[in-house]
Order: C-alpha cells, then sequence, then structure tokens
C-alpha cells in the first residue's frame, strides 16, 4: 500500500509516516517508480506506534520494545539493558500518573452527569 492509503488509514500524516520509517519503526519496500509500499500490517504497526508516543513514550524507547509487544517473551534479550530497563521503568510511572488522572477525571464526569440528571429529572 503506497503513503498515502497508509496515512488515510491510520489517521498519521504522510509525515510522521516518513519521520516512523526514518527511526525504524516502520518499513517500506521502493517501488521501481520510486514509491515506497507499505504492508497491510502497517496499519495496526503504525495505530500501535501513535498509542504509545501519544501514551508519552519517545521513538528511542518504541524502537526498542516494539519487537517485543507482540511476540513471544521467549525473544527477550538474554541480558536486558539497565538504562533501558530504567527508561522503561520511568514511562511506566508516567503511564500509571496519566491512568490516575485519566480515572479521576472520568470519575468527576461520572458525578457531574449523575447531578445533572438527577436535576433535570425533579425539574
Amino acid at each position: 500500500m503506497k503513503i498515502g492509503d497508509l496515512s488515510r488509514k491510520t489517521g498519521a500524516s504522510v509525515r510522521a509516516l516518513r519521520y516512523y520509517e526514518e527511526e525504524g519503526l516502520i518499513r517500506s519496500v521502493r517501488c521501481s517508480n520510486g514509491y515506497r509500499d507499505f504492508c497491510d500490517g502497517a496499519v495496526e504497526l503504525v495505530q500501535q506506534i501513535r498509542g504509545l508516543i501519544s501514551h508519552g513514550l519517545p521513538t528511542r524507547i518504541i524502537r526498542e520494545i516494539l519487537p517485543y509487544l507482540d511476540s513471544p517473551s521467549s525473544l527477550l534479550p538474554q541480558v536486558p539493558c539497565t538504562y533501558m530497563l530504567d527508561q522503561l521503568a520511568r514511562q511506566r510511572e508516567q503511564l500509571d500518573r496519566r491512568i490516575t488522572s485519566l480515572i479521576r477525571d472520568r470519575d468527576a464526569v461520572d458525578a457531574y452527569l449523575l447531578a445533572a440528571r438527577r436535576a433535570a429529572e425533579s425539574g
């Protein structure tokens, strides 16, 4: 699939897709006319990358962990890099803080909706 098609299917800009490719997050093959051609699995991969980026993970970490996200744990390195483990632990803590914040916000919206519905029913 061409880069424009991948962009439409994932919502990622063509520029972002080129950046992901430069960073080694996705791969394409070049057609004889020089156009990039992505496999069908690129859609899911780009969506996963976009999700990880939106949750605050930098591309340098995504590049390291991406091969292991959908693969058996037997593919993990024999000796994990301490630096990478520390980086991932910090990223996980940030995700936990965001999740806590989202839950708090959701609960506040729920409380508002409940109060507003009760007021509407009694009014």
